[in-house]
């Protein structure tokens, strides 16, 4: 389709300012009664999912019994075999035991866990409407490229929080209940932490790994929009990679393991983002040679 053909097609869809502002309303009454429904359920099974989330302090709690069980020592790799399967976690170790110190503390708890969930649980909607909103204004072909960063972001930040569930989050719970003191002269020292403090944990860890992994869309749309080209991203490897770690250390708990299991992956999508910004710039230069080539020749 030529590019006269896309203006047309562009000029065709364009509306009054009126006409957008009342879209606009209306794909924002729609987000609202998306967010409020989300909103509405995660509340009704908030108990279910803040138990949900604890699981993994439950593996890091095992693990630590396993590893004074017997006089057996075990360590930060016996916790990499249970966390992928290669040995199974260890079982029996009791209740898990959180506090809270305020009377409503708990509830407004859940409060935050129903509001985090239900944007969550919002986001497919919120993103249509989004897409639907400025798609009339694209061209045909940037449509077509907008959509697979539209299914490519949620995937990245379902990633992210994967891995802060099942690998993240057992080893800073493990690593934090190693700091214990019991039975020492008398003295205990034991962790017991508020149900508040251990979902702030919990869903700072999630929007931190969630967003970081959002690094090759973020790249691939400046490179898209001619800001970035992959000689810049490789001249710059090596600032980038101090940059990740530094972010890493910032964003996650202060212990090594834990900011290597960031930027390990958050290095690699950097890799991955060069790749598909030298992509982009492939298939560019070749729309415009086959745009080049399809024009008629100036006539003498």
């Amino acid at each position: 389709m030529s590019e006269a053909t896309e203006e047309s097609e562009i000029e065709a869809s364009r509306a009054p300012l009126l006409e957008h502002l009342i879209e606009l309303r209306q794909r924002l009454i729609v987000c609202a009664i998306a967010l409020v429904l989300g909103f509405l359920l995660c509340f009704a099974f908030s108990s279910q999912i803040y138990i949900l989330l604890l699981r993994p302090f439950e593996t890091g709690a095992a693990l630590l019994a396993a590893q004074h069980a017997h006089g057996a020592r075990h360590g930060p790799f016996d916790l990499l075999l249970a966390l992928t399967g290669l040995r199974p976690p260890p079982q029996g170790i009791g209740p898990l035991h959180l506090v809270f110190t305020a009377p409503l503390e708990f509830f407004f708890t859940k409060v935050k866990l129903a509001v985090f969930g239900g944007i969550v649980a919002a986001f497919p909607v919120i993103a249509f409407q989004l897409y639907r909103f400025v798609a009339p204004g694209l061209y045909r072909r940037e449509r077509r490229a907008f959509l697979p960063f539209l299914i490519a972001s949620p995937i990245l930040f379902v990633m992210g929080a994967a891995l802060v569930y099942f690998v993240m989050l057992p080893f800073v719970l493990w690593f934090s209940l190693n700091q214990q003191i019991v039975g020492v002269s008398g003295v205990s020292v034991e962790l017991l932490p508020k149900v508040s403090d251990y979902l702030d944990l919990v869903t700072t860890l999630l929007l931190a790994f969630g967003l970081c992994f959002q690094l090759p869309v973020v790249l691939s749309l400046l490179g898209m929009a001619g800001l970035l080209t992959s000689d810049l991203l490789k001249q710059g490897r090596r600032y980038a990679i101090v940059g990740i770690f530094v972010v890493a250390a910032v964003v996650t708990p202060p212990d090594p393991i834990s900011m290597i299991s960031l930027a390990l992956p958050i290095t690699l999508l950097f890799e991955v983002s060069i790749w598909c910004v030298a992509l982009i710039e492939w298939r560019r230069k070749r729309e415009d040679a086959s745009e080049l080539a399809a024009e008629p020749p100036a006539s003498a």
